[in-house]
């Protein structure tokens, strides 16, 4: 009799847990798996899930994932319907989750939009000029100081180490300014720190770390909590405006030190998790493409000549379209963050085809723009492949008519999200990437130690969380160049 049990308790978990799809509701996939579903497969490289689930059931289905049930919306031209509708589908409560998840924060009046009202104050206009002043020369220092002790010789350096630990130490000092505000801050410490954190940070935000790992997680937390405490304290902390801003922000809503601190750690991985990586893959795309290499290296030549006329690159009316091209095609194939909102009240959602699906309260709803546009071979021929000009017109200027369907697109690509939470950091990340491949290409010689090494792979398990990382590094040499 015993030997009935087990079967009879499957079957009716199975059926406990099992959903059952609405007429007007999109294609539904449950996997096999109960209440598990699809997140195992979800997790371990969700572009390869979601393009195999996009090939069987077309543009908008739902899965189920560890209990939750989360509609994927593929058709960048039906796009707007969840961009633009913050009454039916919300942005914070899902931040809010992960917020809590990845550094075990919770503010008591979390207030978004006051937050990101101040950032745009701060990373605008003329704070951005600022902003990018400040950058360049923290960036320009930092690259001397590597050359130090070896002035003349070459230096050999894995190209993903070196374009991260400089841009997030020079982001570091714009925006935290470590060494001003407390003698003992070492940007290097903050990043060696950081990036134990980093490494931990997809288990905590799906919560598949292991029981040690996540010790270890808590103590790398508490560890840059400390080091980040007199970040923006105080006005001349050395900190950015933007900081002291948001710090004072935070004692304003009632927000203990510890928290505080954790705030800090959330605003540090907000500014300087993405731009290290991306310029490692444009710069990796560009060594690997000599005839894009010499396309940029010629751009930088003529602005080279002009700002010792006193032209600077930050200089907005600068015009780099050969580079804006190389970066834009790079952050097509390495940019790959979710779009998600939670269904706060049922929503039918009108697809650009014609047709209409219900969004039940309760689910979640997700974009993911890396398999559509970015992916998408009639709106990109040859997706996979680096094409240095791809967003230029052949008479070089700026090119922005892609179509699908016949139709044009209004989003051809997203690395920086869309409507009122696309990034505010944006224009300060671009200048930011710009000046570094601009310092490194002008002022150093700059090669591959083997000439014919080729792109790392992608970590597959990065989809979703921002810039993509790769599964190994590729090996660079550099050197001043000789002074004419």
């Amino acid at each position: 009799m015993m030997i009935w049990i087990a079967p009879v308790l499957l079957l009716l978990c199975f059926l406990l847990t099992r959903r059952w799809r609405y007429k007007s509701e999109p294609p539904l996939d449950q996997g096999m798996i109960p209440w598990l579903g699809h997140a195992l497969e979800f997790g371990k490289d969700a572009s390869k899930f979601i393009t195999r689930m996009k090939l069987k059931h077309g543009n908008i289905f739902t899965v189920r994932a560890a209990g939750r049930y989360v509609t994927l919306l593929l058709d960048p031209h039906s796009y707007d319907e969840v961009i633009n509708d913050p009454d039916s589908l919300d942005f914070g409560r899902y931040a809010q989750v992960l917020m809590g998840r990845i550094f075990n924060l919770r503010l008591p009046l979390h207030q978004p939009e006051k937050a990101k009202a101040m950032m745009k104050r701060h990373f605008m206009g003329a704070s951005l000029s600022t902003l990018n002043s400040t950058m360049s020369r923290n960036l320009e220092t930092l690259l001397k100081s590597e050359m130090l002790h070896n002035q003349s010789n070459w230096k050999e350096e894995g190209l993903l180490q070196l374009s991260y630990s400089l841009l997030f130490k020079a982001g570091y000092l714009t925006l935290f300014g470590g060494e001003q505000n407390n003698n003992s801050t070492d940007p290097s410490r903050v990043y060696e720190e950081y990036k134990k954190f980093e490494g931990l940070l997809c288990g905590l935000a799906r919560g598949t770390l292991r029981k040690e790992e996540n010790r270890t997680a808590q103590g790398v937390q508490r560890k840059l909590g400390e080091l980040l405490a007199p970040a923006g304290l105080t006005e001349n902390s050395g900190s950015s405006p933007w900081l002291h801003a948001y710090r004072r922000l935070l004692q304003e809503d009632g927000v203990d030190d510890e928290s505080q601190r954790k705030a800090l750690l959330m605003q540090l991985w907000a500014t300087q998790g993405n731009v290290g990586p991306a310029a490692f893959w444009l710069l990796g795309y560009l060594l690997t493409n000599p005839e894009a290499l010499m396309a940029v290296k010629k751009e930088f030549g003529q602005i080279s000549q002009m700002e010792r006329s006193g032209t600077l690159l930050i200089d907005k009316s600068m015009k780099t379209p050969v580079f804006d091209s190389v970066l834009e095609e790079t952050l097509r194939l390495t940019a790959a963050p979710f779009i998600t909102r939670q269904v706060v009240r049922d929503k039918t959602l009108h697809m650009a085809d014609g047709r209409d699906y219900l969004l039940r309260k309760g689910d979640r709803v997700c974009l993911f723009p890396f398999v559509s546009p970015q992916m998408d071979p009639e709106i990109h021929p040859e997706p996979q492949k680096f094409k240095f000009n791809r967003f230029l017109n052949e008479d070089g200027s700026v090119k922005k008519d892609f179509y699908k369907g016949g139709k044009r697109l209004k989003y051809y690509t997203m690395p920086w999200g869309a409507g009122s939470n696309g990034c505010v950091g944006r224009e300060f990340a671009i200048s930011t990437i710009r000046q570094f491949v601009y310092m490194l290409l002008t002022n150093y010689e700059l090669e591959l130690c083997d000439p014919n090494a080729q792109i790392p792979e992608i970590d597959a398990n990065r989809y979703g969380f921002g810039m993509l990382q790769p599964e190994g590094d590729l090996l660079v040499r550099y050197k001043p160049k000789e002074a004419h």
